[in-house]
C-alpha cells in the first residue's frame, strides 16, 4: 500500500515546507495565530482526503503533479522571502 505513494514523496515533504511558508507569511502579516492554526489543520486534512481518494487517478500524472507542486512551492518561498525582506527594510527605516 505504501508503494502507491512513493511517486509523491517529494510533494509530501515539500508540501509541509509550503505549509510552514504560508504560516510564516500569516504571522508576519499579523493574522491571529489560533485562526491561522485552525485553517492550517483544515487545509492539511482536506489535502489528506483528496490525496487518499485521488491517488489512483493521479498516478498517471505523478511527474506533472510533482513539477507543478515543486514550482508552486518555489514561487511561494520566493514570495515569502521578498515579503520578509521588505518587512525588515521597512522596520529598519523607522
Amino acid at each position: 500500500m505504501l508503494e502507491e505513494y512513493l511517486p509523491f514523496i517529494g510533494l509530501i515533504i515539500f508540501g509541509n515546507i509550503e505549509n510552514l511558508i504560508l504560516s510564516s507569511q500569516g504571522v508576519v502579516s499579523g493574522v491571529d495565530s489560533k485562526i491561522l492554526g485552525g485553517l492550517s489543520i483544515i487545509a492539511v486534512i482536506v489535502w489528506l482526503v483528496v490525496g487518499t481518494l485521488a491517488t489512483e487517478i493521479a498516478m498517471q500524472y505523478a511527474n506533472i503533479i510533482s513539477f507543478i507542486g515543486g514550482f508552486a512551492i518555489f514561487v511561494l518561498g520566493l514570495q515569502s522571502v521578498v515579503g520578509a525582506v521588505k518587512h525588515i527594510r521597512s522596520q529598519g527605516s523607522e
